[in-house]
């Protein structure tokens, strides 16, 4: 304890070894800059010898905003869009999906998604990719829609022409060996068995809707494989598919951070001019048919009481999905319709957050916030080339089915009627922000950038699609929603099914003043 005490009296009076030692903070006038151990003379303020000249980025007019596009001699477009970064963004899209596959076995689109970036002409395995791939800290990705197929890496931009080779590689000379077309079945059928057995219904509901709404045409075939054709496909199938759609007339080369001269010299080099695995035999069988919407009604019975087990398991409920034909992205209701969605916006009854989160939205002020018993009600649009759904989501008990369908209707009839200035506005900000938030992303922005000029040959800025979203009055909002409701409606309802209404209420509520399903009079109860 005395020992204790004379230390620490020392320390205090700066006695000892600790007393003559050197202050280890001087007066500032006094101190050496260091700004680490090799440099410690130099301020903060001065470069550093040796080291690169740092590079920032600039704003210039819009920002640089302006999509560069450039076709080749075969059709092909090569779309590019300056980013400051190290990293960029590059990928192949074409105009190929399930929307074509009218003549072809029902899937092929699926089956080319999980075959993606396999073993190719240069490439002996997908490994072999993912290592080229690696060295320049890239990763890639495939997805299918509808109407385009996507293949994307993204990457440091000093390995553009090695990313750019690859992606022609992987597109146009897949080698599709058998015992990748058997992994390719077994993903797809894990896939299918996922589909059913997820407490999330909404993919296999939107699946189903365009069912109903498209019957058996374009945007209603199906997206994912069906069972019974995933044991039939194979590299001949799958080559008669391609040769007709993976033509460069239907392909766009878009780049995220990347030199637009560069990119061009990249896809003149492996573009242009090559012979795929397929053959170069003219296309001939290319599907060219319009959406031709038909509404309907698909239904599915299914016992969802043990969808989801466990020591809190989810509750048993039906879902229904109703929707009405919009129009496409290319004209100019698109904009109010997409306003109108965020207008309706929606999500769980057990969504957490404020405004920001769309809770002033009408499906919650209107809905959930009034039937607690509901458990979702979330809206929905759905845009293609050549036409639109606007869909509504909601869920409840099986007991009360007849009611939540009354509720989801009387919100389309509503839709037409008096909108309010103040929500208006909310929805057109919360749009403009979503917009402006998302192209932050690089891979949002590359995606954006390759669907526009894969659809009209060229882009529209984010700075116009905002003047766009501004100039969307009430008058506009409820044009195109009476518009809307003048057409069927389609149904996709999943569940236990006997509280459903019958189609034809359905479609006539639409028809009525107040949304109302017509009254049904029973003898016995």
């Amino acid at each position: 304890m005395a020992a204790m005490v004379l230390a620490a009296t020392r320390l205090l009076r700066g006695s000892g070894s600790w007393g003559r030692s050197r202050p280890r903070f001087g007066d500032p006038a006094y101190r050496r800059f260091s700004s680490g151990g090799a440099y410690p003379n130099i301020p903060l303020s001065s470069p550093l010898p040796g080291v690169p000249k740092p590079v920032f980025a600039t704003v210039d007019g819009q920002e640089k905003f302006e999509t560069k596009v450039t076709t080749l001699d075969n059709g092909l477009r090569v779309a590019s869009q300056n980013k400051f970064g190290q990293f960029c963004t590059v990928g192949i899209l074409i105009n190929s999906g399930s929307r074509y596959e009218a003549k072809y076995l029902s899937g092929i689109a699926h089956f080319l998604e999980k075959l993606a970036f396999s073993s190719t002409e240069r490439f002996d395995s997908k490994d072999e990719i993912l290592l080229t791939l690696e060295k320049h800290g890239g990763i890639c990705d495939c997805q299918t829609s509808r109407d385009t197929t996507m293949y994307a890496v993204s990457a440091d931009s000093k390995g553009l022409d090695t990313v750019v080779g690859l992606l022609a590689d992987v597109v146009l000379h897949p080698r599709l060996t058998d015992e990748e077309i058997e992994m390719a079945r077994m993903a797809v059928q894990f896939e299918l068995e996922d589909l059913n057995m997820r407490p999330d219904p909404e993919p296999l509901l939107t699946e189903m809707v365009h069912e109903a709404a498209y019957r058996e045409n374009t945007v209603g075939l199906h997206r994912f494989c069906p069972a019974e054709n995933v044991g039939k496909m194979d590299r001949d199938v799958l080559h008669a598919y391609l040769r007709n759609y993976y033509t460069p007339d239907r392909m766009v080369l878009a780049g995220v951070g990347v030199e637009h001269a560069q990119l061009v010299e990249c896809a003149r080099k492996y573009l242009l001019g090559t012979c795929p695995a397929w053959g170069t035999g003219a296309a001939v069988h290319v599907d060219r048919s319009v959406a031709q919407y038909t509404g309907g009604i698909v239904k599915l019975e299914r016992d969802m009481s043990n969808v989801s087990l466990g020591p809190t398991p989810f509750p048993e409920l039906t879902h229904i999905m109703i929707g009405l034909e919009s129009c496409s992205f290319l004209e100019g209701d698109f904009i109010p319709f997409a306003v109108l969605n965020m207008m309706m916006g929606g999500g769980g009854s057990f969504s957490a957050g404020g405004p920001g989160k769309g809770m002033f939205t009408r499906l919650y002020l209107n809905v959930l916030n009034r039937h607690h018993w509901m458990y979702n009600a979330t809206s929905y649009h759905h845009s293609y080339e050549d036409t639109g759904l606007l869909c509504i989501h909601a869920s409840a008990d099986p007991r009360q089915v007849r009611e939540m369908v009354e509720i989801v209707t009387r919100e389309f009839v509503l839709m037409a009627g008096t909108v309010d200035v103040v929500e208006l506005e909310r929805a057109k900000t919360q749009l403009t922000s979503m917009l402006m938030m998302n192209l932050e992303a690089r891979p949002v922005i590359f995606e954006d950038v390759g669907r526009q000029v894969l659809a009209t040959r060229s882009r529209k800025l984010p700075h116009e699609l905002c003047a766009l979203i501004r100039d969307v009055k009430p008058e506009d909002i409820k044009r195109v929603a009476s518009k809307m409701l003048r057409g069927k409606p389609a149904v996709a309802a999943l569940g236990d099914l006997s509280e459903l209404p019958a189609y034809e209420h359905v479609q006539a509520a639409l028809a009525s003043r107040d949304g109302r399903l017509p009254r049904v009079y029973r003898l016995f109860r």
